[in-house]
């Protein structure tokens, strides 16, 4: 796409948006219906196309996206009149005479960024914030998984007014040229690097954005722990998606005397999910392309795995990998994994486990293994990040009103439930007063006025 066809994709939607078009609870219902009639409808060609794009388990695909971005859809209908409502706020003594509110308005019409990780959820999950505070959108799926991007271009026109949504296709090119416009939202889900782009664009016209990031996320495995129960949770957080979760835990801080039964545990339930051979496995995924396998296995260089290491570039296959004896120092403590690599570093005490996560970028997650509440609560209070589990991975994000979203290095705003309306909407603030009565009191001439201004607003 040429720079000077994103206005030509553009003009319609704000064209429609001025004509009020979106504004109407019904509409916004109306598509939001639609959008699950078409998750509903073409669940197999969802699945067919996350399977061609990330190798993804069914269960996997339903839980995570599909499945995800319909029960959002049922949430968001559920609630969307009370959350579009004015809010009443008190009036002051000496407005007293009036009524205070604050009304939720649309913002315009928003640019949606969408990842290759989750090439579905991150799409469609904004779009559905955005449609139901009354925006109009423009989707940019990732050329990183075409199946899905083009399986997107087909459906949405299908069932979303095309006054309502677009879909923009293409890379590198066809994003700067979307980011050359004027937008009244910008929500970006992928890397760090790119997102610093992004908001850079978006400066230019002063335009609000989400950026939803990533980065390193620790997880601390305590001396008072159930070694079984946290090694299976962590197996799932890790390697569910093949490690391609910006919320995967990303590296662990075990205690030092922990280390040998926890790397025990960690393989016991590596082999109880994905079996001796896990190339086979039908609940294994594959990395999104060659590039970024040829990124993990480079990773791996002069490395003993104590689990896995396997690799197959042809089938974009990297096995689950485990590796101890790791250095803050090592190159895979430079940059986010992304991936099925898990490095275990020791630690001597969970004060200095927060040490090490303070001495570091904030993450998007955090998650910490104890059966101490305690020491749960002290690294709740004396770390930052986006969001945070005790005793597990990656659900807080599939907890419809716990808001979603990065601090710091990690994103700026956050989503999900009513959060997402929010997030696409303008807090507008409104006052109602009637013409009488009109007490002069504030009026000039002011002579002899201020000690009765002072009592009033006291």
């Amino acid at each position: 796409m040429e720079a000077t066809l994103a206005p030509d994709v553009l003009a319609p939607l704000r064209a429609a948006f001025e004509r009020g078009k979106t504004r109407p609870l019904a509409y916004r219902r109306q598509q939001l219906e639609a959008m699950r009639r078409m998750m509903n409808e073409h669940e197999e060609r969802w699945f067919e196309a996350l399977a061609k794009d990330l190798g993804k388990p069914t269960l996997e695909a339903y839980a995570s996206e599909i499945g995800f971005v319909l029960e959002d859809i049922a949430y968001t209908l559920k609630h969307l009149k009370d959350w579009a409502a004015p809010t009443k706020v008190k009036t002051p003594l000496v407005q007293a005479i009036g009524r205070s509110e604050v009304m939720r308005e649309p913002l315009g019409v928003v640019l949606v960024i969408g990842p290759w990780n989750y090439p579905v959820q991150l799409v469609l999950a904004p779009l559905i914030g955005a449609i139901a505070a009354g925006n109009c959108a423009v989707l940019k799926p990732s050329e990183m998984t075409p199946a899905c991007s083009d399986l997107l271009a087909e459906l949405v026109p299908q069932y979303l007014d095309p006054e309502l949504v677009q879909v923009v296709l293409g890379g590198i090119p066809e994003t700067s040229a979307l980011l050359e416009q004027r937008w009244d939202y910008i929500f970006f889900t992928g890397s760090t690097m790119v997102g610093k782009i992004v908001y850079q664009a978006a400066a230019k016209h002063l335009t609000p954005v989400t950026l939803e990031l990533g980065g390193k996320s620790p997880c601390i495995v305590d001396a008072q722990v159930d070694l079984e129960v946290a090694a299976r949770r962590i197996v799932w957080g890790k390697f569910f998606n093949t490690g391609q979760t910006c919320v995967a835990p990303d590296y662990i801080l075990c205690h030092d005397k922990m280390e040998a039964p926890l790397l025990e545990a960690l393989r016991a339930a590596v082999n109880e999910f994905y079996g001796a051979d896990p190339k086979a496995s039908p609940d294994f995924g594959r990395i999104v392309n060659e590039r970024h396998h040829e990124r993990l296995v480079g990773l791996l260089a002069g490395v003993e795995p104590y689990l896995g290491g396997d690799h197959d570039v042809s089938q974009r296959y990297l096995s689950p990998t485990i590796l101890k004896g790791v250095k803050p120092e090592d190159p895979i403590m430079q940059e986010e994994i992304f991936g099925p690599i898990l490095p275990i570093l020791t630690v001597g005490s969970i004060d200095e486990a927060i040490e090490f996560v303070n001495a570091r970028e904030k993450p998007l997650a955090l998650y910490v293994f104890t059966s101490d509440a305690s020491n749960a609560d002290r690294v709740l209070q004396r770390t930052s990040s986006g969001g945070a589990c005790v005793n597990e991975t990656l659900t807080h994000l599939a907890v419809p009103e716990l808001p979603f979203g990065g601090v710091g290095a990690s994103g700026i705003g956050a989503y999900h439930g009513s959060h997402s309306f929010e997030t696409f909407s303008h807090r507008k603030s409104v006052l109602r007063r009637k013409t009488w009565p009109d007490v002069k009191l504030r009026y000039p001439p002011y002579e002899g006025k201020l000690s009765k201004i002072k009592f009033v607003i006291g």
